[in-house]
């Protein structure tokens, strides 16, 4: 018997499940890009939040495989526990990196501010004003009324109070300079 006789069952539900994560990958895709492209995000962070999705779908196929293949609940907890303790450990150390990285999740969906737009930021030790250039996954690019640059981190975004100075100000900002 070959290895394709032993597992026709299992490889043909696999390869439904690839086909259906597939095509619910376009179609996430498809809407990522249209609600970006409607709210007026700037399209290295629709492709981020595009390799986000991709990266939880190829996680999710892969526990579904070991289910398919055999594997028991049982089996999965004690590798799974393994691997989240050793996880555990490792994001405690970084846990500032996927602060950000989530808050900018956060901020491709729901984000009222947009690239080009004149903000202030009520912060009591250090408050800024100034214009949105760029928006990415660890940090938010702003251009002083001085013409510093300054790089502040996405989850001090979410928790300090924001300001709508002028809507897309970035064209008056670059005449100023």
């Amino acid at each position: 018997m070959t290895f394709f006789e032993t597992y026709q069952t299992e490889l043909l539900a696999s390869l439904f499940i690839i086909i259906f994560l597939l095509i619910l990958r376009l179609i996430l895709k498809k809407l990522i890009y249209k609600l970006g492209r409607k709210t007026g995000i700037n399209d290295a962070r629709i492709r981020l939040i595009s390799r986000y999705t991709t990266v939880t779908l190829v996680m999710l196929a892969l526990i579904i495989e070991t289910f398919i293949f055999g594997a028991q609940l049982k089996d999965l907890a004690l590798v799974f526990s393994s691997v989240f303790a050793v996880i555990g450990i490792a994001l405690f150390a970084i846990w500032s990196i996927l602060s950000n990285i989530t808050s900018g999740v956060i901020m491709f969906f729901s984000f009222p501010y947009k690239v080009g737009d004149k903000i202030q930021i009520h912060d009591k030790d250090f408050p800024l004003e100034g214009i949105i250039e760029d928006i990415q996954a660890f940090q938010l690019h702003l251009r002083l009324d001085n013409g510093d640059l300054v790089t502040y981190p996405n989850n001090l975004m979410l928790q300090k109070a924001v300001t709508l100075v002028k809507k897309d100000a970035i064209d008056e900002g670059i005449d100023a300079l």
